[in-house]
């Protein structure tokens, strides 16, 4: 089963992405602050990560350079998700080592085609 680690502390915002997640067949692990995401993404190894960029404690930002810097979880895609739709936020979120971005509030077909183009590509790989 693929593992999907969702960042994300907006219990409203979790709690509908992980059912969502969930019944598309995805195994959904949660952390809400970028801290319990880098230590989530350590012992659980996900096969990807929805980061929320505005979190507490630590950004996503911050938690998506720490991820790709770290050896044991560099490879693993990070789609962005942001209520900043501001121009250059999406360069940003690359920039900082996101795979993908997405915006909020998230339009749920979208993000479960960036989903699945990340995952086939680390498949092929």
């Amino acid at each position: 089963m693929i593992k999907i680690l969702l960042v994300e502390d907006n219990e409203m915002n979790r709690d509908m992405l992980s059912r969502r997640l969930q019944r598309k067949g995805y195994d959904v692990v949660i952390a809400t602050d970028g801290i319990e995401g880098l230590e989530q993404s350590k012992s659980e190894t996900p096969d990807l990560i929805l980061m929320d960029m505005s979190l507490p404690v630590m950004d996503g930002w911050e938690a998506t350079r720490q991820l790709k810097a770290n050896t044991h979880t560099k490879m693993i895609p990070v789609i962005a998700l942001t209520a900043h739709a501001m121009s250059g936020d999406r360069e940003k979120a690359l920039a900082a080592g996101c795979d993908e971005y997405d915006t909020k509030p998230i339009e749920f077909s979208r993000l479960l085609g960036k989903i699945e183009i990340l995952l086939a590509q680390v498949q092929s790989t």
